[in-house]
């Protein structure tokens, strides 16, 4: 006998906009009746969602490489489940895939606008972290943005995050001759020495162009990767080396600030010292999707990359997952368990 399809699925909605930080209030709780399944379609029984800092700039009213969340509908972002119906014939029941409808409990989504997730390579919130966006973006965004070579010295900011761990894993596992990461507690910093950064620092502790300094040493950093701004990169400016690279991923010092930021005062010395800042997208790099794909597999398997997962239950709990990942509350991936 078939299980009852729900006819209903409780979501978030954006209530208001957020003036700097997010508040609870900024957020609903709403059920709402699921759309009959059109030809092509799936309906898809979530399992976790991702909540991004990307997410932020979305919740303004402002024109930017992703659309604005409309207010009073369903937010949505990243989110793996299992396909409990279809009229796709690209999926069956049971399938299991990621999509982009998260922020609600169960999904109708166009079969052509998911990725299916491939059995029994690694829990399937995997596919939202290490083995989805955050460790394409790790990826692209050092060997192909920043140019990474063996040999170089890297400095990661936000390194005890999703994206930022990953890249510091990478660096080591493709000859970095010192990887240094940048956190922002005690804790996050020993969890970054035990996945093998070779130096890392608390930025709470002192300036961080000094802590930098005295982690790089004479010789400076080759690469920076920049999930931060603000005096970060500032600090990274004065540090790198002549040729040196910038890969501009983030910059979630600034996300909740209402007053314009003041650009790195030191910017000018990227003229005489040569060096390249890259910002980019995640996006822009999925033709590196399948060369990521086997290599994470292969680092994962083998343990030369680890993951960390933050997990929050309830989707009733997502705002304040979201409002926490703000604050810096995660170590690796934050997600929200749904089922």
């Amino acid at each position: 006998m078939s299980a009852v399809l729900p006819k209903r699925t409780r979501e978030i909605q954006l209530a208001s906009r957020p003036q700097g930080r997010p508040v609870q209030e900024n957020f609903r709780l709403a059920e709402t009746n699921l759309p009959e399944l059109q030809d092509g379609q799936i309906l898809v029984r979530n399992e976790f969602m991702s909540v991004d800092p990307y997410m932020r700039g979305r919740m303004n009213d402002a024109k930017s490489y992703s659309a604005p969340f409309r207010l009073d509908a369903a937010l949505d972002g990243g989110a793996v489940g299992e396909v409990i119906a279809s009229r796709s014939d690209a999926h069956k029941v049971g399938d299991v895939v990621v999509h982009q409808l998260g922020w609600r409990e169960f999904s109708v989504v166009d079969a052509a606008r998911t990725t299916p997730v491939p059995a029994g390579l690694a829990p399937s919130s995997a596919f939202l972290g290490a083995l989805g966006m955050t460790g394409l973006t790790a990826y692209a965004g050092l060997l192909k943005v920043a140019e990474f070579k063996a040999g170089d010295v890297v400095f990661v900011s936000g390194a005890a995050g999703a994206v930022g761990s990953i890249v510091g894993q990478v660096a080591k596992a493709m000859g970095a001759s010192k990887v240094i990461g940048s956190a922002g507690s005690p804790e996050k910093v020993a969890r970054l020495l035990e996945l093998g950064f070779d130096a890392a620092f608390d930025y709470h502790d002192g300036p961080v162009v000094k802590q930098l300094r005295e982690a790089a040493g004479e010789r400076g950093i080759d690469v920076y990767f920049d999930n931060v701004g603000g005096e970060h990169l500032e600090a990274a400016l004065s540090v790198l080396t002549v040729g040196g690279r910038v890969a501009m991923c983030g910059a979630i010092s600034q996300y909740n600030s209402t007053e314009p930021t003041a650009a790195p005062r030191n910017l000018a010395v990227a003229i005489g010292k040569q060096l390249t800042l890259r910002g980019f997208l995640v996006g822009g790099q999925r033709q590196h999707a399948a060369e990521f794909a086997g290599k994470m597999a292969g680092w994962l398997a083998d343990g030369t990359v680890r993951y960390d997962e933050t997990i929050v239950d309830g989707l009733e709990n997502a705002p304040q997952a979201f409002i926490d990942l703000l604050d810096g509350a995660n170590t690796g991936k934050m997600l929200v368990r749904l089922h």
